[in-house]
């Protein structure tokens, strides 16, 4: 008895070091955030987070695709903790995979031309209507949370330590940050548009996102309020940069619905 339990505690410690270098300075999800999604390519060597908002259709950053991409999710499914240590350890995982091209990828263009870090992945097949998915907030009342705001975080990206040849597989994180103004260099990755209507950022000691979150949503209300466009390559960004949803809100509606067939 006391053998096995030694080597359960040996594995939870393994499972839990390997997590503790993922995202965020967080802690381990659990069942929630079950939207959040990858979006690989070059066979998983680069990859972003996106957001299910239903069925057909995800939610990530433009720069994540404009190329042939993979988008992998978890099957829908609660664990008991014995099971997900095991599976964390052993590195086993069910994952849903499809293959989407880019004629599935709507990035979006502003009237003037000007491409903004935001995109929808129409999915074919279709998800599982028992997968989770994250609301929006609704158009005719959305608005912005305002500085000061507690907002949620989650993502599985690579800390610096392990970001080079890491396929971050271990626990998803999630953490809270505050919503504050951003500095002249909070802003998405080059050659995406940005104003403060459309970008904000948030700032808390210790709370950062790293590469392979570009693309995770940010959570208030219970609602999905932010898309991350942080994209820092050798190190981890705080603040964290997102775009505002309400900005694109209504696009997010028009696009989903003219290519909804």
């Amino acid at each position: 008895m006391e053998t096995g339990l030694l080597l359960f505690m040996m594995l939870a410690g393994a499972a839990s070091q390997f997590a503790d270098k993922r995202i965020l300075g967080g802690r381990s999800c659990g069942d929630d955030r079950q939207y959040h999604i990858r979006v690989e390519w070059l066979n998983g060597a680069a990859f972003c987070a996106g957001s299910l908002l239903n069925t057909k259709w995800v939610l990530t950053a433009a720069h994540c695709g404009q190329r042939q991409v993979t988008v992998k999710m978890k099957p829908y499914k609660k664990s008991g903790f014995v099971k997900k240590v095991k599976n964390l350890f052993l590195r086993k995982e069910d994952i849903i995979s499809q293959e989407i091209p880019v004629a599935q990828q709507f990035p979006y263009n502003d009237n003037e031309g000007k491409p903004h870090d935001i995109m929808l992945i129409k999915l074919n097949p279709v998800a599982s209507g028992n997968h989770p998915v994250i609301n929006l907030p609704p158009i005719a009342s959305c608005a912005k949370p305002e500085e000061g705001s507690e907002v949620g975080v989650g993502g599985w990206g690579a800390a610096p330590v392990a970001a080079k040849g890491a396929k971050a597989s271990g626990s998803l994180k999630c953490s809270t940050t505050q919503v504050k103004a951003c500095g002249e260099k909070d802003k998405p990755p080059e050659g995406y548009h940005c104003d403060e209507t459309t970008t904000m950022c948030a700032f808390k000691p210790g709370v950062e996102s790293c590469p392979g979150d570009a693309g995770a949503a940010v959570e208030f209300g219970g609602v999905m309020h932010g898309l991350v466009v942080s994209e820092p390559v050798d190190k981890c960004a705080n603040p964290i940069v997102f775009l505002n949803i309400c900005h694109y809100r209504q696009w997010i509606e028009d696009t989903m619905h003219a290519n909804d067939a």
